[in-house]
């Protein structure tokens, strides 16, 4: 079996510094004010109810909304698809976490790829 070599320069870095950590925390910032910038005002308007923020996840893009009360759970999941398409422009294979207010239930969890589905079930 043939084993392709990268040069040393190509390499991901043997552990990860503090910087990498900062630059990582920068871009899911940045990243969620992009995202929240593309959303249309009836998004906005339900995410600035509920804490939220992005991260990346073994090199997937995640969206996570905490939703303090079950009316706003219910509207979020509710505009799912609209999520959906919004953070697809960033990520084909990005995914929404979902969660309910605390002791309501376990968190919803879908990948943008499975919203079509989704969106004919609603």
């Amino acid at each position: 079996m043939y084993k392709q070599s990268l040069p040393p320069d190509d390499m991901p870095p043997l552990e990860v510094t503090q910087l990498d950590r900062m630059l990582h925390q920068e871009l899911e910032h940045s990243t969620g004010q992009r995202f929240i910038r593309a959303c249309d005002r009836i998004t906005q308007a339900l995410l600035s109810n509920c804490p939220w923020y992005m991260t990346m996840d073994s090199g997937t893009l995640m969206l996570v909304i905490d939703c303090p009360d079950l009316v706003g759970y219910w509207h979020i999941v509710s505009n799912i698809p609209q999520l959906g398409n919004r953070l697809q422009r960033f990520s084909n294979d990005a995914r929404i976490r979902v969660y309910p207010p605390m002791g309501k239930g376990a968190p919803f969890e879908i990948s943008v790829n499975e919203i079509s589905a989704y969106r004919d079930w609603l």
